[in-house]
């Protein structure tokens, strides 16, 4: 059978479940069916895409979907089309496909049919990896996937998926979701099939072709697997059974995971991870067999409630799934290997951030500038955005924090969320009005410059604080760290005394039965700050 007949005879029908979609959007995409056939004769690929979108107001506006046209040797190009039956005649220009559907009311579902053609100049990284052997790896974070798949190529637009593979049998093809069926067809080719129910943001809809070893694991009733290259089987296997360890401490922590399977790919992404939901994308050369990739497999784990299941409304929002996968990597360090390891990575982490801060001052975290999301990637999205949750959860007490990050999950699973949807949940939690916190740490671009100066007289230590960073003064707890003088001429143990600060200059007095041997700032590593103390 012809590859494209093959192709429009596996098109299927689908269940569907409604999801949010960019605003102002005409239509909120319910499903996806991805349709692909790939071959070793070169790296063009034949797709058939048939959508479910409905209408989110009445109207005869048309469906608008990113795909990126060909400028001769790249890009995809458009065969034909149909909706609801009917061909139509779509318009391909540049980076947009315009689908004419027929007038409906507020609520109507449409199926639109795709036909298309074409080289991906990116999206679907079609190579070779480190052993030299051809592979096929999606990696479409953050918005491309329009190279190689017509989509609403936008976060806020989620939508379950449905891949059907035909490629030469003798690669192996991982998608996300469940495996629904391998079919070995003629002319040495294989069909496979992967699904998934929950919906999901194109940016972690991918598959991966290549040949692979899989180990099968499980851990408490969630299929955990790892695929690597056949070559590096044993070191694979060794480094990803550790995820094993690391879905228990996040299931334990924030509830239920979310999705069908969760496997682990050696791939050829361009990043050291990509959270793909259910099928993450590890570096090839992250493979080492000495367990180095522990954390990056806890970021990328985290990022399956976080980012993946809550996913942020738009990209200024970043934070809510980088800077949650950093600090809950933070946490499993924590429970794994103490508050002195969490403590050394929190260190790290403020460097980082205060790094950033020197070369530009003026940017938050909530950046609405910032056009190129992949600019996001940044201490801020990442380190400073961990760092606000570790303060949060100082300000709130571990009870109210965890029980924040388990409600979020619990109302905003498989949809989306914004900035103050999180505040939202956090103050309902901890019943603690925290808009002054939000405001100062997401909104404002520096960070707080704390400069302390200490004398010691009459039995009372005298502190003055000083905040010179430019802009309004923060509001935070300063932990102050007290060493007493001891009887062996060595500091005695460590006192701590908590100030609340919020002006720019305060003087504060401590009790003390003699000079201290030594007086630190923030021992235990809760604030994020430039820290400096001396005497006077």
């Amino acid at each position: 059978m012809p590859r494209l007949l093959l192709l429009l005879a596996l098109l299927l029908a689908a269940p569907v479940r409604a999801q949010s979609h960019p605003p102002g959007a005409a239509f909120d995409v319910l499903h996806y069916e991805f349709a692909l056939g790939l071959s070793d004769d070169g790296d063009a690929i034949q797709g058939a895409t048939t959508i479910t979108a409905r209408r989110t107001e009445a109207g005869n506006a048309p469906l608008v979907l990113d795909l990126i046209g060909g400028d001769g040797e790249t890009g995809m190009h458009v065969q034909a089309a149909w909706v609801d039956g009917p061909t139509v005649d779509p318009v391909h220009e540049g980076d947009r496909v315009t689908v004419p559907v027929p007038p409906g009311a507020a609520g109507a579902e449409h199926e639109v049919k795709l036909i298309y053609r074409g080289v991906p100049a990116d999206g679907l990284i079609i190579s070779t990896n480190k052993h030299g052997d051809r592979t096929f790896f999606g990696d479409n974070w953050p918005n491309r996937a329009r190279h190689w798949l017509p989509t609403v190529d936008h976060p806020s637009d989620k939508a379950t998926v449905e891949w059907v593979v035909n490629a030469p049998s003798h690669y192996q093809v991982v998608g996300n979701g469940r495996l629904v069926e391998e079919t070995d067809l003629e002319e040495g080719l294989r069909l496979t099939r992967w699904r998934s129910d929950e919906p999901l943001a194109t940016k972690i809809m991918v598959i991966g072709v290549a040949r692979f070893a899989v180990e099968h694991l499980e851990e408490d009733g969630v299929p955990v697997q790892s695929w690597v290259y056949p070559q590096d089987r044993e070191a694979g296997f060794f480094d990803l059974a550790r995820t094993t360890t690391v879905l228990d401490v996040f299931e334990r922590m924030i509830g239920d995971y979310p999705y069908e399977k969760l496997a682990g790919v050696q791939s050829k992404t361009r990043f050291g991870g990509m959270e793909n939901a259910s099928n993450i994308f590890y570096h090839e050369d992250a493979v080492t067999g000495d367990r180095a990739m522990e954390t990056l497999i806890a970021h990328e784990v985290a990022h399956q409630w976080f980012g993946n299941a809550v996913t942020e409304t738009d990209w200024p929002h970043l934070w809510l799934s980088e800077g949650f996968a950093t600090y809950l990597t933070d946490v499993y360090v924590e429970r794994v290997y103490g508050r002195d390891a969490m403590a050394e990575r929190l260190r790290r982490e403020r460097a980082a951030v205060l790094a950033l801060s020197e070369r530009a001052p003026e940017l938050p975290v909530l950046d609405t500038l910032t056009a190129d999301p992949l600019d996001l990637l940044n201490a801020n999205s990442y380190q400073k955005g961990g760092w606000v949750l570790h303060m949060l959860r100082r300000e709130v007490g571990d009870d109210a924090f965890f029980e924040s990050l388990r409600r979020q999950y619990a109302l905003y699973r498989g949809r989306n969320a914004s900035t103050d949807d999180f505040r939202r949940t956090v103050e309902a939690v901890s019943g603690v009005d925290l808009g002054w916190f939000f405001e100062q740490w997401l909104r404002r671009g520096p960070e707080p410059e704390v400069e302390a100066r200490w004398r010691y007289r009459d039995g009372a230590l005298a502190l003055t604080v000083r905040q010179t960073q430019d802009g309004p003064p923060f509001r935070f707890p300063l932990d102050v760290g007290l060493y007493p003088q001891g009887g062996d001429g060595r500091p005695g143990p460590l006192r701590v005394e908590t100030v609340e600060v919020a002006e720019a200059e305060a003087t504060l007095t401590i009790p003390l039965d003699g000079p201290p041997a030594a007086v630190v700032l923030d021992p235990h590593t809760w604030l994020l700050a430039r820290l400096s103390v001396a005497p006077e």
